[in-house]
């Protein structure tokens, strides 16, 4: 390879042969208490020192970078692509990769509408319960130059062997709350507990299962460790003023809010969507079961099982594949997409691949990958190299996925 006059991105498309190999990407929170089921190594969810808090989350085929703070680290929160040629190993940002590769990596259909890939997805860890907080619609997000936020969640059973302390989120709120009622305890924000989730209603999580989280709607993730594909915006923010026995500061209360309505509880209510929020029939409407793309039988006469498990949101989709013990699948989608392995070991295109049981902070795997739509369209050929144990992927997708049908 001529690396001299090839950039390093063309370079590791061919070797890949249309399949990126991707470093995972460890991101702390100072407010939270990891959960401990990302597989990273006991002594390292705090290897970038108690300041900076835990370790709690591993994020994907991201071009985003982490918001937190002013002690947040160049790059932090961005996906890197992984390069090695005689010996010698080389990383670049995906970010930099699709600015310069465009629809060559992403397809045409998206770059000519985002101009970047405009999703990712991470796993979140905690410990507990994070704060009731909502994700901006179009108009309050474009109010502070941002991009509207919807998200969604699924909650892998092999990473829940326990479900923390709080394995239950709030969504929304309770049918016939008012906004004078939310108003009220957004004002009481000040005074310690604003006792924002009397208003709410729990549901228990469980493992296999996920839910749709569209923005405007009141949120307080359980303590479940889960897979989240989103939109690719950072905007938010906390209404519930404590979680456990932890404050809320001030300030997360009026992030993302335009400095002329800041003290304007009434700018706060207007953020929600107040329908979505009410819905009585709320969990009808968000839960997500797993639906198989294709006839169940067909699939594992070929030998593997595909569900989409995120299909509600028109701004990305997911699906968790497996590919049965000993089997040889060639896998077909229509756009770009990145993969998270999660169980097993075998080939995927070009690459060995495998599910680390433990990961050092720092340590490369091959459990990341980011697909170009080209190799996704031309057919991904896997090899499950065990005869006992079943390879399985999660993959997540850019905005309107062609091969999904919104699922009710």
């Amino acid at each position: 390879m001529n690396m001299n006059s090839r950039s390093l991105a063309t370079l590791a498309l061919e070797q890949g042969q249309g399949i990126l190999r991707l470093s995972p990407t460890w991101v702390p929170r100072s407010f939270c208490v990891p959960g401990r089921r990302i597989k990273l190594h006991p002594d390292d969810y705090y290897a970038l020192g108690g300041e900076r808090g835990g370790i709690d989350e591993r994020w994907f085929s991201s071009t985003t970078p982490a918001d937190n703070g002013p002690l947040t680290s160049p790059n932090e929160g961005l996906s890197h692509i992984v390069f090695v040629d005689k010996g010698s190993t080389k990383q670049v940002l995906l970010r930099d990769a699709v600015e310069e590769l465009k629809d060559e990596l992403i397809g045409a259909r998206i770059w000519k509408a985002h101009r970047r890939w405009p999703m990712y997805s991470k796993f979140f860890d905690n410990m507990g319960a994070l704060p009731h907080h909502v994700h901006h619609g179009v108009k309050h997000a474009t109010a502070v130059g941002q991009l509207e936020k919807p998200e969604a969640y699924f909650f892998p059973v092999q990473l829940n062997n326990h479900g923390g302390h709080f394995p239950y989120t709030f969504f929304g709120l309770e049918p016939g709350t008012t906004r004078e009622q939310v108003r009220a305890s957004l004002e009481a924000f000040v005074k310690g507990d604003n006792k924002l989730t009397n208003l709410s209603r729990a549901y228990r999580l469980e493992p296999g299962t996920g839910w749709d989280v569209p923005p405007g709607i009141l949120h307080a993730p359980g303590s479940l460790c889960t897979y989240e594909p989103q939109k690719a915006s950072d905007v938010f923010a906390m209404y519930q003023s404590l979680t456990g026995e932890q404050i809320v500061p001030t300030d997360l209360l009026w992030k993302d809010t335009p400095p002329e309505k800041k003290g304007d509880f009434d700018y706060l209510v207007s953020v929600l969507d107040w329908d979505k929020n009410v819905d009585p029939s709320f969990a009808e409407h968000r839960l997500m079961r797993p639906q198989p793309v294709r006839a169940v039988n067909a699939m594992q006469a070929e030998g593997y099982l595909e569900n989409w498990i995120c299909y509600k949101s028109t701004a990305f989709s997911a699906k968790e594949l497996t590919i049965l013990p000993g089997a040889t699948v060639t896998i077909r989608d229509a756009g770009a997409y990145g993969l998270i392995l999660l169980q097993g070991h075998g080939k995927m295109g070009v690459w060995e691949v495998e599910t680390p049981a433990l990961i050092r902070f720092g340590q490369l795997t091959r459990d990341e990958f980011f697909v170009s739509e080209q190799a996704a369209q031309a057919g991904v050929v896997i090899r499950n190299h065990s005869d006992t144990d079943p390879l399985v992927m999660l993959k997540h997708f850019g905005p309107e996925n062609p091969d999904l049908r919104i699922l009710t």
